[in-house]
């Protein structure tokens, strides 16, 4: 029953948070709405108390996220933009590690280098949900926004491989850069492969389910919500990344469910996994705020473990590797594009200045979030029987500390940093989109011609007249879509006046329709399954109408 009630408080504090923060006066990321509301409910007067387990957190909140991130980010991009996406999840991280490593060792040289990078390890995996969060949708220039974000699939794993190898390294005493590098490699190319290939292997299956159950879209569904965590658990028996899998089986899932299921099965999908991403991303916020007492409260144990300093040294050092982890990423960032300019220079290629804004707004993007929570309460208590680990407590107040002031500082300089960086009028995607919108209109009016052509046979005179006027009038629709994207201002404009009345009159309409269903259910003219199918139609049409029906052109 403890449970019961404590998952349901859970998703309320979810929900409060999201309208707290659009009530808010102050405009802060959700995250630290999240977390706020956390810590509450840990104070003494709520006394809420949740015990992290950090395998159990790994396996039931970050596969699906990180599964329904693969399977959203745009493949073509991921691809196209691969160098700066390894640049960052793979070299940045080791960078990372050593760089933090070092200097965690230097500022507090109770904490051995081993464990410094093990810490370090722990802080390299950014969090691009958190970044979302913080600046909004759709804020940050496209390309910047697919790195950021093939960054944080890709550096979770590596980053948590290799705070494996450091607390091993912690453990044992030794430590081999040839093994653990042939052991990333492995783990990291049979977590992706395990991925790839069950998602390969469930969408077979579903396609089989739904030939016995003539496409029923909740089992579909149901069958697809539990495929990130059969990747995540099958390649973690197999020993590889369970991580990386997730991620793979995602980013397959585009592939292998291509043209599969029915329209019904990806409306009520996007749906749920649309309710899902906002409820687990809230809660590992929430899980976070509620650590956030029971670690503060260690502060006097961890000054003594830091060399008995005074408190105050902690939340110093705490800002301190904040900054250096900035200080990195922006060095990092800067080297790297100047690499590649000096091998276009020599190619003969032309070369674009670098935009100090867009280096800025990358550096800060760097926000720490779940995984390194997870990751730093994932260290073993002991290094053996009655030997505690050094330092356990220290590190975890120091990882949540980055954590919260990793989140402060994107908060306050990036809405502030933003608007300096230059973006294009039209996007490559608001290109893109447009173009497709042309052709699928030009090849609606191919289809609706070959339609009516197969349909005239054997129709009478007056069923003809009828067809041709149907036919008219959807024609009419689609002629007026391709005017809509044409590059002459005054027919462009008229066409899109055109389609903003129909919208607006057709939702007068749905709107009249909503009403009198409402009425004929009060006055018992109808059943309530009648009332809910035809409700169902009406919410789909006024779903469909509020898409952008209006060009970007």
């Amino acid at each position: 029953m403890q449970i019961v009630f404590t998952v349901l408080v859970l998703l309320l504090a979810v929900a409060m948070s999201g309208v707290l923060s659009r009530l808010s006066p102050v405009r802060l990321p959700l995250p630290l709405f999240q977390i706020a509301i956390g810590a509450l409910l840990a104070a003494p007067a709520f006394g809420l108390k949740v015990r992290f387990d950090p395998e159990l957190f790994l396996l039931l909140f970050i596969p699906p996220l990180l599964f329904v991130d693969g399977w959203r980010i745009p493949k073509r991009q991921l691809y196209q933009l691969r160098g700066p996406i390894l640049a960052l999840a793979l070299g940045l991280v080791l960078f990372t590690v050593v760089g933090v490593g070092y200097f965690i060792h230097w500022l507090i040289p109770a904490i051995s280098l081993p464990v410094a990078f093990a810490l370090g390890a722990v802080l390299s995996p950014t969090d691009a949900v958190a970044v979302s969060a913080i600046v909004g949708k759709n804020r940050l220039p496209p390309k910047l926004q697919h790195v950021l974000e093939g960054e944080s699939l890709m550096n979770d794993a590596s980053g948590l491989v290799a705070f494996k190898f450091a607390i091993a390294a912690v453990l044992t005493g030794s430590f081999s850069l040839w093994q653990a590098s042939l052991s990333f490699v492995i783990i990291a190319v049979g977590g992706l492969a395990v991925g790839a290939a069950l998602a390969w292997v469930l969408s077979l299956g579903r396609k089989l389910v739904a030939q016995w159950t003539d496409d029923e879209p909740a089992i579909q569904v149901v069958l697809l919500l539990l495929t990130p965590f059969a990747a995540y658990l099958v390649a973690e028996h197999f020993g590889v990344s369970g991580i990386l899998s997730a991620v793979a089986a995602g980013i397959a899932m585009t592939y292998t469910d291509s043209g599969q299921g029915s329209s019904a099965m990806r409306l009520q999908s996007n749906s749920v996994w649309s309710m899902l991403e906002f409820v687990f991303n809230g809660m590992t916020f929430i899980l976070l705020g509620l650590q956030l007492p029971s670690v503060v409260g260690l502060a006097q144990v961890d000054a003594q473990a830091a060399g008995n300093v005074p408190v105050w040294h902690l939340f110093v050092y705490v800002a301190a590797i904040t900054l250096v982890l900035i200080a990195l990423r922006f060095l990092w960032v800067w080297v790297t594009y100047h690499l590649k300019s000096f091998r276009m220079l020599l190619q003969g290629s032309p070369v674009r200045p670098v935009n100090a804004w867009v280096l800025l707004v990358t550096s800060l993007s760097g926000v720490r979030g779940s995984i390194t929570m997870a990751g730093v309460l994932t260290v073993p208590l002991e290094i053996s029987a009655g030997t505690p680990f050094p330092g356990r407590d220290l590190l975890i107040f120091l990882a949540t500390g980055v954590i919260l002031c990793s989140l402060l500082v994107g908060s306050t300089l990036l809405p502030l940093v933003l608007p300096k960086v230059p973006t294009p009028a039209e996007t490559m995607k608001d290109k893109e989109e447009r173009a497709a919108r042309l052709r699928l209109a030009h090849a609606a009016l191919d289809g609706l011609e070959q339609a009516q052509m197969r349909m005239r046979q054997g129709l009478n005179e007056e069923s003809l007249a009828v067809l041709a006027e149907v036919g008219a009038d959807l024609a009419k629709v689609y002629r007026n879509r391709i005017d809509a994207e044409s590059d002459t201002t005054e027919i462009a404009a008229r066409a899109n006046l055109h389609r903003n009345f129909e919208r607006d009159l057709r939702m007068a309409a749905i709107y009249a329709q909503r009403t009198e269903l409402h009425r004929l259910r009060d006055a018992h003219l109808i059943d309530d399954d009648v009332f809910t199918v035809l409700l169902r139609d009406v919410d789909l049409a006024e779903s469909w109408l509020a898409g952008p029906l209006v060009s970007k052109h």
